[in-house]
C-alpha cells in the first residue's frame, strides 16, 4: 500500500471514531436536558445520537475493511450492524409518535428548550466539518464507500436543524406544541434512516446512501 493511502485510512478510521465518540457525548448530554427540561424533541435527538453511534461501529469496520480489500462486499458484521441500527430507529420512530400523542393529550409543554438551541448549533458546526473531512478522505481514496458515509452524515444535519429550528421557535414564542412538531420531523427522519438501513443490509455493494451523488462525484 502506498504511504499516502495508509495515512488517508488511518485519518478516515480517525474520524469515524470521533464520530462514535461525538455522538455518545452529544447523545448522554441531550438525553439529560432533554429529561431535566422536559423537551420532547431534544430527547429524541439524543437517543438517535446513540443510534448513529452504534450505526458509527459499522463505518469504523467498514473503513478497516476496505483499507484491506477496496473493493470488496460488506461482511457479516457491517450487515448486522446495520440490521441493529434500522431496529433502534424504527423502536425510536414508535417511542417518539407514543410520546407525541401523549403531549397532545396532556397539552405537555417543555419548561425550556434553550438546551436544545446551543446542542444543535454545536452539533451543525461538528457535523459539517465531519462532512467536509470525510469527502476530502474519500476522494483522497477514490473510495465510494467513505464519500458516501460522508454524504450520510449529511441527515444529521438535516436533524440538527429540525431541533434548532423547534427550540428556537419555543424558546422565542412559546407556542404550544412546537417541540412536538420538531419531534415529528425527527421521527420521520429516523423512519426514512431505519429503512435505508435494512436496505443497505440487503444490498452487497459497499456504497451507502447519497449513492447517486456519490457516483457524480467520483467521475
Amino acid at each position: 500500500m502506498h504511504p499516502d493511502s495508509y495515512k488517508f485510512y488511518r485519518t478516515a478510521y480517525t474520524l469515524a471514531v470521533f464520530t462514535i465518540v461525538y455522538n455518545i457525548l452529544e447523545g448522554i448530554v441531550s438525553i439529560y436536558f432533554g429529561v431535566s427540561d422536559e423537551s420532547l424533541s431534544l430527547f429524541g435527538f439524543g437517543a438517535d445520537s446513540f443510534i448513529e453511534a452504534v450505526s458509527g461501529l459499522g463505518i469504523a469496520h467498514m473503513v478497516l475493511r476496505i483499507q484491506k480489500n477496496p473493493v470488496g462486499q460488506r461482511d457479516r458484521f457491517e450487515k448486522t450492524a446495520l440490521r441493529v441500527t434500522g431496529f433502534a430507529f424504527y423502536a425510536l420512530v414508535a417511542g417518539l409518535c407514543a410520546s407525541i400523542i401523549v403531549n397532545l393529550l396532556t397539552a405537555h409543554r417543555p419548561d425550556t428548550t434553550l438546551a436544545g438551541v446551543i446542542i444543535s448549533v454545536v452539533s451543525i458546526g461538528v457535523m459539517l466539518a465531519l462532512i467536509r473531512a470525510k469527502t476530502r478522505v474519500g476522494r483522497s481514496l477514490n473510495s465510494p464507500a467513505i464519500i458516501a458515509d460522508a454524504h450520510c452524515t449529511t441527515v444529521c444535519v438535516y436533524m440538527s436543524v429540525v431541533l434548532l429550528i423547534a427550540s428556537a421557535a419555543y424558546e422565542l414564542t412559546g407556542t404550544a406544541y412546537v417541540d412536538d412538531l420538531g419531534a415529528a420531523a425527527l421521527a420521520f427522519f429516523s423512519f426514512r434512516e431505519g429503512r435505508e438501513c435494512f436496505r443497505q443490509s440487503r444490498n452487497d455493494d459497499h456504497c451507502g446512501c447519497g449513492d447517486e451523488a456519490t457516483d457524480s462525484e467520483t467521475r
